[in-house]
């Protein structure tokens, strides 16, 4: 097991599965090789120098579905790692495992139906898409601080009803058990969820930078670009048209997260880096734009809107956690007074506050921020003795006016400092007032009032996300996968494809073997894959040996018979490699 799994928190393994091998069939191994021999041979001059020895690397082999354990070896030795899941994890999830250099593998196999490209995560798009670039050391810095950033992206309350719709559409049209009507239904709730989008995220301006580049970026010259990107690599079909002139070209740069993108349908265009160091500047620019970075009311605006779990991050160093609801300006239009929805939890740094979580603040939490009047330094300098002097005695009756026009008063109880900072204060029999409103009433119960005079940081989701528990992007749920057994002709195909493994292997040229074989195949007319793998075998014998055999012209008449444009173009790629063989 690598280091870097080995270092996993434990709240992060609950997503990884177990890749049961033994359940891939020999059907699933002959599409894993059809889709890694056309990669070897067309990626050879259309991918990045690093991806073919990536492949080595990683330890990806051409003939059978890796072993992702094995992966997790060779990865291990440029600092990686990799685990198994289950289809579709949640992004938060997603991405602390790539910032802590772990890659998630989606342990299924796509179809032969869907060989040359499916929207859902599989075995082929993670290991022979991501993993082989990650032995360019300048990619994977730039990937783990991807991951890193966009872990404080404020994700929307449609951003994830759209990532429930895009990965049920997925998980159904990969299940062989479902039906015309389940498919027709989730496309159905996707449109729904795409028109339903009002505003274009934070996170999906985020997500459009991993699309542009991680899924589906070019590098090298803008007129003669190579493939890095994932989605790209893992695609038969898309990794060739891409690069013709069809497709606009055009240089990386932030603006790439103003264009949108369909994942059920090929780019119209897509951005060449210069190189992999220029992937980093590029992501620098976009990180200063991003509300962890700018806070303030712009970045609770984006909090607000949102209407998911962040963070308010104050100058003193504490934070609160929660749905934000509203926030107040002082004259200078600074936030000077925030609320949140609960469950609400307090922290320093990533560290939950003691006695500061949601069992504290189930219902929510609100507090003036800011400085105070008659205070000759900011709020959180101040020692006890500067608290006294200002009449803040605890365990007397007091009043604390902000400059905001904000006053707290009641029983100053307790004080909370961090590395001598003061940062909470805590009052009894409290009312907290601006004017003629009132935001707290004694009633409420004890009141936790933050001490910080800004808000310097705003971003997604909760600060200690192991201790505020479950939320909305947080649950850890299987993709669907097929429950039924398979049929009787699936096993015999099953078998088909087994015997033609078996005789690959062997190495041997035994013609009456092969016939049995060419036979066989008669019962399988529309299955060009079996036919494919059947000619190759044929194709190896000699010329005095293959002219004993029967059958072959038929076999050759059914790959140029198959009942879709889509299948013949699989077959002609097919059939030009072992032209070059």
């Amino acid at each position: 097991m690598s280091a870097a799994v080995q270092n996993l928190p434990e709240y992060l393994k609950k997503y990884i599965s177990v890749q049961r091998y033994e359940n891939y069939t020999a059907e699933d191994h002959a599409a894993w090789r059809y889709i890694m021999r056309q990669s070897r041979q067309y990626f050879r001059t259309h991918a990045v120098e690093s991806y073919l020895e990536g492949l080595e690397k990683t330890g990806i082999p051409t003939d059978r579905i890796p072993r992702i354990s094995e992966m997790d070896e060779a990865l291990n030795r440029f600092g990686w790692g990799a685990v198994p899941v289950v289809g579709f994890i949640p992004p938060a999830a997603f991405l602390d495992f790539q910032s802590r250099k772990v890659l998630p593998i989606a342990a299924d196999m796509r179809t032969v139906d869907h060989i040359a490209y499916t929207p859902a995560p599989d075995i082929v798009h993670e290991a022979a898409g991501h993993a082989p670039v990650l032995a360019d050391p300048e990619y994977a810095s730039y990937l783990c601080r991807y991951a890193t950033l966009a872990q404080k992206a404020i994700m929307s309350i449609e951003d994830i009803r759209l990532y429930e719709a895009i990965r049920n559409l997925s998980d159904v049209k990969e299940n062989p058990d479902c039906t015309p009507e389940q498919i027709r239904k989730a496309e159905a709730a996707l449109d729904a969820a795409n028109r339903n989008v009002s505003f274009v995220s934070e996170a999906a301006k985020v997500a459009r930078m991993n699309w542009w580049t991680v899924e589906y970026g070019l590098a090298g010259d803008l007129s003669n670009p190579r493939i890095y990107g994932a989605g790209l690599l893992s695609s038969v079909g898309e990794s060739q048209s891409c690069l013709s002139d069809s497709v606009k070209k055009i240089p990386l740069t932030v603006d790439c997260v103003e264009y949108s993108y369909d994942i059920t349908e090929p780019q119209p265009q897509l951005f060449v880096t210069p190189d992999m160091k220029h992937l980093t500047v590029v992501l620098e620019h976009l990180e200063n734009r991003m509300a962890f970075k700018i806070g303030g009311k712009a970045g609770l605006e984006r909090a607000v809107q949102a209407q998911t779990v962040t963070t308010a991050v104050l100058d003193s160093g504490i934070s609160a956690s929660g749905v934000c609801k509203t926030f107040e300006l002082d004259a200078a239009a600074t936030p000077c007074f925030i609320a949140f929805e609960g469950p609400v939890q307090l922290c320093i740094g990533e560290q939950e506050l003691e006695g500061h979580g949601r069992k504290r603040h189930p219902q929510g939490f609100s507090s003036p921020i800011g400085r105070w009047k008659s205070a000759h330094k900011t709020p959180q300098e101040l020692s006890d003795a500067d608290l006294r002097a200002m009449g803040l005695d605890f365990g007397k009756k007091a009043k604390l006016t902000f400059e905001s026009g904000f006053e707290v008063s009641g029983t100053l109880r307790t004080s909370l400092r961090i590395q001598g900072k003061l940062v909470c204060l805590t009052w009894a029999d409290c009312t907290v007032k601006r004017g003629s409103r009132t935001f707290f009433e004694p009633a409420w119960g004890e009141f936790d009032m933050l001490v910080g005079t800004c808000v310097c940081s705003v971003h997604g989701g909760p600060a200690d996300r192991v201790r505020y528990g479950e939320y909305e992007v947080g649950l850890a749920t299987s993709s669907p996968s097929r429950t039924s057994p398979h049929s009787e002709s699936e096993k015999q195909r099953f078998e088909m494809y087994q015997g033609l493994r078996r005789y690959r292997e062997s190495g041997q040229l035994d013609v009456s073997e092969l016939q049995k074989l060419v036979d066989k195949a008669a019962a399988f007319p529309k299955e060009w894959l079996i036919q494919l793998e059947l000619l190759e075998l044929v194709e190896q014998l000699p010329d005095a040996s293959r002219s004993r055999l029967t059958g072959v012209q038929a076999l050759r008449g059914g790959l140029a018979k198959q009942d879709s444009t889509a299948k013949q173009w699989l077959i002609d790629r097919g059939l030009k490699l072992l032209q070059r063989s």
